[in-house]
């Protein structure tokens, strides 16, 4: 019993006294009475459901086993049947005789192979070698009977014409997974792939050799929609000409196929291109849809299916036999504008997701992520392998022979059937508005694949085709004069580009008479670009003076302003739009390598005085785009347009051959006042939107792209109100703008003025606008006495550029020319702080330009060039090196075989007494210069004379230039302005306007009897002694651009009292002193001579004695 109580306290007491003691046992359950294991409820349940499922499990495997077993019972079947139904097969192909008919095809060939094929490709992994041998037989039975007629094989026919058959997007699945553009030059086609291959091709093309192409036929009307769904599904595949093999490419080259889906793209092009944007969504589309859409790649695959041409010579080339070449070339235009429509709504074909790892931001590259940089790699390679798919387009016998097409006189149809078949539409003669509106659109879309270069062959190509540039200028020309002068008879001259008109009779036989013994190969090349003879060149030097009759009529504006320009782009048709995009481009590109002698001697390709009226065309246009904000209407033709007016107008400004008044006529009568157009330039640089801006939202543009519109003086009055308003702005901001507390003192030694002002003014960078005062130090080291005119003074800008512009210097050097400018020395990025010290000369004339102090220096036109941010050609190199400029045109011109002057592709130069040898180009010490390759030389070593070369030091300039002078200031002015800008007007002044200028102290008065002795005389004086007058007193022999007005300080003439005895008086003896000048005052100190010949003697002898203040 004690046990017995034991337990039960145990049993009760644990779980009462802890917590965390597992609470007590549930109740036990017995399946048996109580000898039977007790078991919980939860096991039990546990244990049914497990009894459960294996019951299920037993049963789902009894069922499995049956179907296998059915399955192995059927496949054992149906492999039986199958080698059956397939000797069957055999043997009945090889007895039957008889005619094939779509019964006998149907249900004896067609569902039985289709049977046993199956089943063969489900029982064995590969393709047996006698299921391949039925295929062969399956097919050739095939082909025989499509070849056969009756109505069955016609139904059969029009039912793969139809979308319903699937056939051709089938055939488009099958060329693009098996011949893919990756695949294509590594896959070797076995007789099995060419078979389908071929078979799915004749298919697709059976339609179309049942008959031509005629919608009005009732029973041919199906083959229409065989031609839709080939241009949708066929001419899409991307590189189809090099993914269908080179034996069946005839078949889709041939005229009864490429025709009429040609013409059916022009009456349907707006379904077709409907079912195109389709494609390009579905998941059958090309590789990269968002970079090429299937637009594109029709578009490539028409021009190399219309062509057959040797990969290797752009000389050799044809059309396809019967193609018509007017709907060739429509369709081709069709198709560009859709793609051209694409690309301006999508944007230029571009990495979108990671532009910023587009570019030259070397950084940026150096931190990309390297999956980034093979997907921006493999698209650009996709974008220059489509532009090379292009090839026929820059070759010169496809414009060649399209040229020749458009002179044949193919004869139109009298009745007027276009309504009844709109095919007749695209029928009749080629014009060259054609075949303009055709190559305008393939530079468009080369621009816009690839923006650097992807037009340059076919730019390279119509520069040098035989006189088609002077037809397009021809057209155009006649064009504008018919809407000028309203003359009726010349509308069709105007609408086709080419007509049998008494000059062209003319042109044509100045063409045969080409002169036997040209000059120089390359001549001749130019007179086939214009095509022109020696004759012509005489008979336009003997009927055109260079400058031409009306070269200085003052009333030639009008003349010069083309009227139906006036709107811009707007005023012109869309025809006449595409022919002057295709002009300006062509002939901007020609420019490039035209020098001077062919350009104003030879006059290639054009008269001067046919190249003014160009440029005025090119000006009118240009400035009337902008002016009534349409410069954006049409982009390509706008852009072209001021390219090719922008080499015309630095062509005429390095060597005049048109009048002023042709670049001023456009903005003679609409020009704003000069604050407003200066504020409207001001808000369009700096994407502001003043009430200026909004008045006139396209001034600024207008000044922007063609400031020439504006006379020279205008801009330097702009350029002052830029000035004026950078003033203001710096005052509101709080800075120091006079003298006085917070302004910058310095003290320069003037043994050491240069390294002095670089030290203690080239680290305030922009800070130089301020005042700054100067403290000369004499030699003695002692602080010179005297005041310095405000700020920074003159003489301090005066002295510091003398010294530092000097060649002895070191940092600038004189060009070999007569004028002497000057520019940066190679040498000086070897000297220390060589770089540094040309950056704070372009500090110290922008402090010039700032202040309006006039420096007595002029730049080579080069060097400016380079701080305006142009790019400088062959023909400036005349100002920077004559003698090199010489030896380049004769090795340009050379007559002989270039290899005898044993010329390679480097440039020789010494630098610090030191021979240092460049290559032109990769590997040019081994590249020999010939005939081939001698234009490439030549522009080569221009291009590292007046550009590589000479840019980093004025990038250095420039640096220090733009602290103080904003670049959009800088662009209203070419190379000479510039310099005129910094250095003043012409070598002579207006006598009576510095007299209106003229301030007098001491005593003095306009109505002195010394002053009145004074004006005499400098008004006798020749222009150069005015000039060392003027030198004499400001400093700088040039007086101000806008006149003596902006001088300052101004022209001042101070008494300079001298005591003569009575007796020297009475014995006539005049003052002996000498004038003296202050040139920081810009004051002349006048002795009170009696006699003008005194006054002329002294005055001389002391401007010629470059004497000033040291001699009062």
């Amino acid at each position: 019993m004690t046990h017995e109580r034991e337990r039960e306290r145990e049993r009760e007491q644990p779980w009462k006294s802890n917590s965390m003691a597992t609470p007590p046992r549930k109740q036990q359950v017995s399946l048996r009475g109580a000898s039977a294991k007790e078991i919980t409820r939860d096991a039990l349940l546990e244990k049914v459901c497990h009894e459960r499922e294996l019951r299920n499990y037993t049963r789902r495997a009894a069922a499995a086993a049956l179907f296998i077993q059915k399955v192995w019972r059927r496949y054992h079947t149906t492999k039986k049947v199958a080698r059956q139904l397939q000797e069957e097969w055999e043997m009945s192909m090889t007895q039957y005789d008889d005619l094939m008919t779509s019964g006998w095809v149907s249900s004896n060939v067609l569902r039985p192979f289709l049977f046993f094929v199956t089943c063969s490709s489900t029982l064995h992994q590969k393709l047996q070698i006698t299921t391949i041998k039925c295929m062969l037989t399956c097919f050739k039975t095939i082909l025989q009977s499509i070849n056969s007629t009756g109505i069955a094989v016609k139904n059969l026919i029009e039912f793969i014409a139809t979308g319903k058959s699937g056939l051709y997007s089938s055939v488009r699945r099958y060329i693009m997974n098996s011949n893919g553009p990756l695949r294509r030059k590594s896959d070797v086609l076995t007789d099995d792939h060419f078979l389908i291959t071929a078979s799915a091709i004749t298919l697709a093309l059976r339609p179309f050799h049942v008959a031509d192409l005629n919608i009005n036929d009732v029973g041919l009307s199906d083959v229409k929609d065989a031609a839709e769904q080939y241009c949708t599904f066929l001419l899409t595949v991307p590189w189809l000409s090099q993914c269908v093999p080179a034996v069946l490419l005839p078949a889709f080259k041939h005229a009864s196929v490429l025709s009429p889906c040609l013409l059916t793209l022009l009456i349907s092009k707006e379904r077709i291109f409907v079912e195109m944007s389709k494609l390009d969504q579905s998941k059958f589309c090309s590789s990269c849809p968002n970079l090429i859409p299937s637009s594109g790649w029709a578009l490539a695959n028409i021009i190399n299916l219309a062509t057959e041409y040797d990969n290797g010579s752009g000389d050799s080339g044809r059309f396809v036999q019967g193609l018509d070449c007017r709907v060739y070339v429509h369709s081709v235009i069709t198709i560009s504008e859709n793609l051209l429509c694409w690309l301006e709504n999508c944007g230029c074909p571009r990495n979108e997701e990671n532009d910023e790892y587009i570019g030259n931001d070397e950084s940026s590259i150096e931190t990309a992520d390297p999956d980034i940089l093979e997907k921006t790699a493999s698209l650009g390679s996709l974008k220059v392998s489509y532009i090379e798919a292009f090839k026929p387009v820059y070759q010169q016998w496809h414009l060649m022979k399209l040229l020749a097409m458009a002179k044949k006189d193919f004869s139109m149809p009298e009745a007027d059937t276009s309504a009844a078949n709109p095919s007749f539409e695209y029928c009749g003669k080629l014009e060259l508005i054609d075949i303009a509106f055709f190559y305008s659109c393939m530079l468009r879309i080369f621009s816009s694949f690839n923006p650097m270069g992807g037009s340059m062959p076919t730019l390279n190509m119509l520069s040098f085709t035989p006189g088609f540039l002077v037809e397009l200028w021809r057209v155009l020309e006649g064009s504008f004069l018919c809407q000028e002068d309203h003359v009726g008879n010349d509308d069709k001259l105007c609408k086709n580009g080419i007509s049998g008109s008494h000059n062209d009779i003319v042109m044509e036989k100045k063409q045969g008479r080409v002169a036997k013994d040209a000059g120089n190969k390359w001549t001749s090349v130019l007179q086939k670009i214009t095509g022109k003879s020696c004759n012509d060149v005489d008979y336009v030097q003997s009927t055109n003076s260079p400058l031409g009759p009306s070269l200085d009529d003052g009333d030639a504006c009008d003349s010069w302003d083309v009227e139906p320009l006036r709107r811009g782009s707007q005023g012109i048709s869309k025809e006449i739009s595409c022919l002057l995009h295709l002009f300006c481009a062509t002939y901007a590109h020609l420019l490039l390598v035209l020098d001077d002698i062919e350009f104003y001697e030879k006059q290639v390709p054009f008269m001067l005085e046919q190249q003014r009226r160009i440029a005025s065309v090119l000006n009118t246009l240009v400035y009337n785009g902008f002016s009534h904000n349409n410069g954006h209407h049409n982009k390509p033709l706008m852009d072209a347009a001021v390219r090719c007016l922008h080499l015309l107008y630095e062509r005429d400004c390095r060597h005049r051959f048109s009048p002023p008044s042709l670049w001023i006529a456009p903005a003679r009568k609409g020009r704003p006042p000069i604050a407003a157009a200066a504020r409207a330039h001001e808000a369009v640089t700096a994407n502001l939107r003043s009430a200026d801006a909004l008045t006139s939202p396209s001034m600024g543009s207008v000044i922007t792209t063609t400031p020439h519109v504006f006379p020279f003086e205008e801009r330097v009055q702009m350029f002052r109100e830029f000035i004026k308003l950078d003033k203001v702005s710096r005052r509101m901001a709080g800075e120091v703008a006079g003298p006085g507390p917070g302004s910058i003192e310095i003290v320069v030694r003037r043994d050491h003025i240069v390294e002095d002002g670089f030290k203690q003014l080239n680290f305030l960078g922009s800070r130089l606008k301020s005042w700054i005062n100067v403290s000369f130090v004499s030699e003695c080291g002692l602080p010179e006495a005297g005041l310095d005119y405000g700020g920074l003074s003159k003489e301090f800008l005066t002295d510091i550029s003398r010294t530092a512009f000097d060649p002895g210097y070191g940092l600038f050097s004189q060009t070999s020319t007569s004028e002497r400018c000057l520019i940066p020395n190679t040498a000086a990025r070897l000297v220390e702080n060589g770089m540094q010290m040309i950056e704070f000369l372009g500090r110290v004339v922008g402090k010039a330009l700032y202040e309006g102090i006039l420096l007595d220096y002029s730049f080579s036109l080069v060097f400016v060039q380079k701080l305006l941010g142009r790019y400088s050609f062959l023909d400036e190199l005349s100002t920077l090196d004559p003698e090199l400029y010489r030896n380049l045109m004769y090795v340009k011109h050379y007559e002989g075989d270039v290899r005898e002057l044993s010329l390679d592709f480097t440039v020789t130069e010494e630098l610090l007494g030191q021979r240092v040898v460049t290559e032109l180009k990769s590997g040019g010490k081994n590249m020999a210069v010939t005939n081939e390759n001698k234009l490439q030389y030549v522009h080569a070593i221009a291009d590292y004379k007046l550009n590589r070369q000479i840019l980093p030091l004025a990038n250095a300039f420039y640096r220090g230039l733009i602290d103080l002078i904003s670049p959009s200031w800088l662009s209203l002015f070419n190379a000479s302005e510039f310099n005129q800008l910094l250095s003043g007007g012409k070598h002579d002044f207006d006598v009576d306007d510095l007299r209106s200028n003229t301030r007098y102290t001491g005593g003095y008065s306009e109505g002195s009897r010394t002053i009145k002795l004074f004006w005499e005389v400098i008004t006798g004086f020749e222009p150069k002694e005015r000039c060392m007058l003027l030198k004499f007193v400001t400093s700088c022999s040039r007086a101000p651009l806008l006149g003596f007005k902006h001088l300052q300080p101004t022209f001042t003439i101070h008494k300079v009292a001298c005591d003569v005895p009575l007796w020297a008086m009475i014995g006539g003896q005049d003052v002996d002193r000498l004038p003296s000048a202050s040139t920081c005052y810009n004051t002349l100190k006048l002795p009170t001579y009696k006699r003008p010949s005194t006054l002329r003697n002294k005055l001389l002898y002391a401007i010629s004695s470059n004497a000033g203040f040291e001699l009062s």
